[in-house]
């Protein structure tokens, strides 16, 4: 599959929102919303009403990461408003299958994330229901984070078991995703990537976004 780049908006401006993704328009696959609750992580971000203005505000489709307590309720909601991609957590979700397909049958495409420590082999039976794996290469709940080497292995196994079970499962990284980072993670069989401050700190983000795109695809 060809590299996606998701620009994640954790680290734009939040004063200036529709700004901030106009500046990755054209570039950017996705535009990255990371939705945290300040109990399954400890911060705040933003909910739903804010995902629904920015799907007003840019074309570029809206990739949501749900960093919250009870995704099982609040998932639907998402994929109903316009999101592209819905991303729930293996460890916050207690009806994952239910929520997933749920989230499909509003017209989104089903994530499933997995934080550093959680191993993708208990989850092999769920792979017919994920249209994206995202695993976690930090600790979730802050932008800005040191990219964890240690994850590295579980991708390269998380694509083992995706071409083991076949389909169009896409395979996200999250967290600490650089220029010096991308091509280790491309190597290990990521394809889609989510760059907070690798794009959003660069003088020129539009750019940033090629320029990381071009590192993965070397890989």
């Amino acid at each position: 599959m060809a590299v996606q780049i998701s620009p994640s908006i954790l680290s734009a401006d939040f004063a200036r929102l529709a700004e901030e993704a106009a500046r990755v328009e054209g570039v950017a696959d996705w535009l990255h919303v990371d939705v945290m609750d300040n109990h399954f992580v400890p911060n705040l971000t933003i909910g739903l009403p804010v995902v629904e203005a920015l799907l007003r505000a840019t074309p570029i489709p809206i990739d949501c990461h749900l960093m919250i307590q009870d995704p099982d309720r609040w998932a639907p909601a998402y994929a109903e408003a316009g999101a592209g991609s819905v991303t729930v957590h293996a460890e916050a979700a207690k009806a994952p299958v239910r929520t997933l397909r749920a989230i499909r049958a509003a017209g989104a495409r089903s994530g499933f994330a997995l934080n550093p420590a959680t191993a993708i082999e208990v989850y092999e039976d769920l792979l017919p229901e994920i249209d994206m794996l995202l695993l976690m290469t930090v600790e979730p709940g802050f932008g800005g984070q040191k990219f964890l080497d240690v994850v590295l292995p579980k991708v390269t196994r998380a694509r083992a078991l995706i071409e083991k079970h076949g389909g169009e499962i896409w395979l996200q990284v999250d967290g600490g995703v650089s220029a010096e980072t991308i091509e280790r993670c491309a190597a290990a069989g990521a394809d889609v990537f989510v760059a907070g401050n690798a794009v959003y700190a660069a003088e020129d983000p539009a750019r940033a976004v090629q320029d990381l795109r071009a590192l993965a695809e070397l890989a």
